[in-house]
């Protein structure tokens, strides 16, 4: 068996993964991040036939027939289609080991999972990752990969506060000597935000506009906190009440309102951990910062929002959108060291 591994380890790269809801990130081995594309598949309904992947697929979207569905098969960062999320792994591990001529790559693969899976959903990212060609996979908790891949010291006797705001999760945790003190998974975030701004402009604006337009409006618009000068831009859609085309004006003010209740949810699971941590730890944090990972800590006034509401300094971690990636990608390059910070399964636990 060790030859056989010594010949995988030869022919493949070792790689970290980020599987999220709206993007994958690929991590290889000495190369650091190589892939990130959306989590996104096109499939033919009528054959079953997967299309395209990432952002072949993404570049589908609304231009397709009907009988072929432009899918994510993770939501809220756990996998909701088996066969398709296993397709799409593949995909990127294929693609990482094209130009090495490797017939049948079998990597180690260490990918981040959300702190609130169940072990349903933690033995349903194994299985597809395994099915996908890897030949050891290791899972750890996407705030633990994402205050390792910001060089936050997670081994030391201190609290470090990371939050890592995805697509489909809201990630809250206190990390201290390796292990998780208190955290929430809380199933809200960029994408509940988009939703919330397509929402409110077909309900408040009788406009109807498309994920991209809400995506977009919230990038360069939203904000969280008030700014000291607001901003005004233009946005185009269908008029509900017409049915033809339209193009309107919104503003930074009313993006934030549209957004109010989820942001305030955000803010409260913050405040929950940090009062479930241990007051040793607590008193320790007046003296630390609060770190922000993940693409939604990029929303404008987001830190200034939770600063005001915990009275605690709070920083974006330098690209936060690559955080997890490269947690998981400095986990893989030290497993012996960094093994004890790695999540383990029943089945695991059940063969040792």
């Amino acid at each position: 068996m060790s030859l056989f591994n010594g010949l995988f380890s030869f022919w493949s790269q070792d790689i970290g993964i980020d599987l999220g809801t709206a993007n994958t990130l690929v991590y290889v081995h000495g190369k650091g991040i190589t892939i990130n594309e959306p989590s996104i598949v096109a499939v033919n309904q009528k054959t079953g036939k997967i299309l395209a992947i990432g952002s072949q697929a993404r570049a589908m979207v609304g231009r397709t027939p009907g009988y072929i569905v432009v899918t994510r098969p993770l939501v809220n960062g756990v996998v909701s289609d088996f066969e398709v999320t296993e397709q799409m792994l593949k995909y990127f591990i294929d693609k990482v080991h094209q130009d090495r001529f490797a017939l049948l790559p079998r990597p180690r693969v260490v990918i981040g999972v959300p702190s609130g899976v169940t072990e349903v959903e933690k033995r349903a990212v194994e299985d597809a990752t395994y099915s996908a060609g890897a030949r050891e996979v290791y899972l750890i908790e996407e705030p633990m990969a994402a205050a390792i891949g910001s060089r936050l010291p997670v081994q030391d006797a201190v609290p470090n506060v990371i939050i890592d705001i995805g697509g489909g999760t809201t990630e809250v945790a206190v990390i201290s000597m390796g292990g998780v003190i208190a955290s929430r998974s809380l199933r809200i975030a960029g994408d509940k935000l988009t939703d919330d701004i397509l929402k409110h402009m077909r309900q408040e604006r009788n406009l109807l506009i498309g994920e991209a337009t809400a995506e977009s409006l919230k990038i360069n618009l939203g904000s969280a906190y008030p700014l000291d000068e607001e901003m005004e831009g233009r946005v185009r859609g269908r008029d509900l009440v017409s049915g033809l085309p339209k193009e309107t004006s919104v503003s930074s003010v009313e993006l934030r309102t549209a957004m109010q209740r989820s942001i305030k949810s955000i803010v409260l699971a913050i405040k929950n951990t940090i009062e479930e941590t241990p007051p040793e730890l607590t008193a320790d944090l007046v003296n630390r910062q609060i770190y922000l990972a993940g693409g939604g800590s990029l929303l404008r006034g987001l830190d200034e929002l939770i600063t005001h509401e915990t009275k605690l300094s709070v920083k974006i971690v330098d690209d936060p959108l690559t955080a997890v990636a490269r947690g998981c990608g400095f986990v893989l390059e030290h497993l012996d060291e960094l093994a004890p910070v790695l999540l383990t399964t029943q089945t695991d636990n059940y063969f040792q």
